[in-house]
């Protein structure tokens, strides 16, 4: 009994701390606030303490937490140009009212941890995760080496392809993919270095529905291909190779005709030689 009691206790224990544990996270503690723009761009930090301005508040960036802007109630601040290495020098603007920061003209290093603390507390009471994409260059179509390449189709007949490439130059965190229409043909990620990216495209003829696209959790660039130096048009890759197909298919029906014919007369003259040979046969017997 007495272990059973215990077991209850020792549950009821665990219980509660995961609920505090939750607590803690909804309605306060460190909850980070995800944030992403593209480069070049500005972006604002909002902070939710409306009731805590009359503490002396502090914006730090990074993981060993640098000062970059200071707050005394709602009429004095301060922005410390010369942290972190001063990377964000005549870029920064408080809002002495509301107390939120705004970063203008951004790089891709200023991505990290902004926190916000109060002078009474060492918990700060936001934390934004600040992710500064790099601006998406245009894919380039081209042709590749071997622009023109051999196969067979269906009906065994030869079939010209083009043999395509999408391009990008020095990229991070994107996909590069090739469409047909809205649906999706092939792709290839890159996740942290800064490369270049290039994809392949086997097509029989060009059309206005093929697009290469580069994205980013936040933006894209679409390149179309209506190029047609690249590729032949399908009209006339229809009107070419539609009638040439068309012309061997009537060419082989007519060879097997002629085929056909030639057995069937061949079959005619053997039983008609072999009715004449019993004919024969039956007369000089029957003298």
């Amino acid at each position: 009994m007495f272990s059973k009691i215990g077991k209850n206790i020792y549950d009821m224990f665990i219980f509660f701390c995961l609920c505090l544990l939750s607590l803690n996270v909804v309605f306060g503690g460190d909850e980070v606030k995800l944030v992403s723009v593209t480069e070049g761009d500005s972006v604002t930090l909002n902070p939710d303490f409306s009731e805590m301005l009359k503490e002396k508040i502090l914006w730090r960036f990074g993981h060993s937490k640098v000062i970059i802007a200071t707050l005394y109630g709602k009429n004095n601040y301060k922005i410390h140009a010369d942290n972190a290495d001063g990377r964000f020098r005549d870029r920064l603007k408080l809002d002495h009212q509301t107390g939120s920061l705004t970063i203008t003209n951004i790089t891709t290093t200023d991505s990290g941890l902004y926190k916000v603390f109060n002078s009474s507390s060492a918990t700060p009471l936001n934390t934004f995760n600040l992710t500064v994409y790099a601006r998406l260059p245009v894919p380039v179509i081209s042709s590749s080496s071997s622009q023109i390449s051999s196969s067979s189709s269906s009906s065994g007949s030869p079939v010209s392809k083009c043999v395509l490439l999408c391009s990008a130059v020095n990229v991070s965190h994107v996909t590069l993919s090739w469409y047909k229409g809205n649906s999706l043909l092939s792709g290839i990620s890159v996740s942290d270095l800064s490369i270049s990216l290039s994809l392949p495209l086997d097509i029989e003829c060009l059309d206005d529905s093929y697009s290469c696209v580069i994205n980013n959790p936040i933006s894209n660039q679409t390149t179309h291909l209506n190029n047609t130096e690249l590729c032949r048009p399908c009209s006339d890759y229809i009107h070419c190779c539609g009638s040439t197909e068309a012309v061997i298919r009537l060419v082989l029906s007519a060879l097997v005709g002629v085929a056909a014919f030639a057995v069937l007369v061949h079959d005619i003259r053997s039983r008609s030689l072999q009715q004449n040979k019993r004919k024969q046969t039956s007369t000089s017997n029957s003298d």
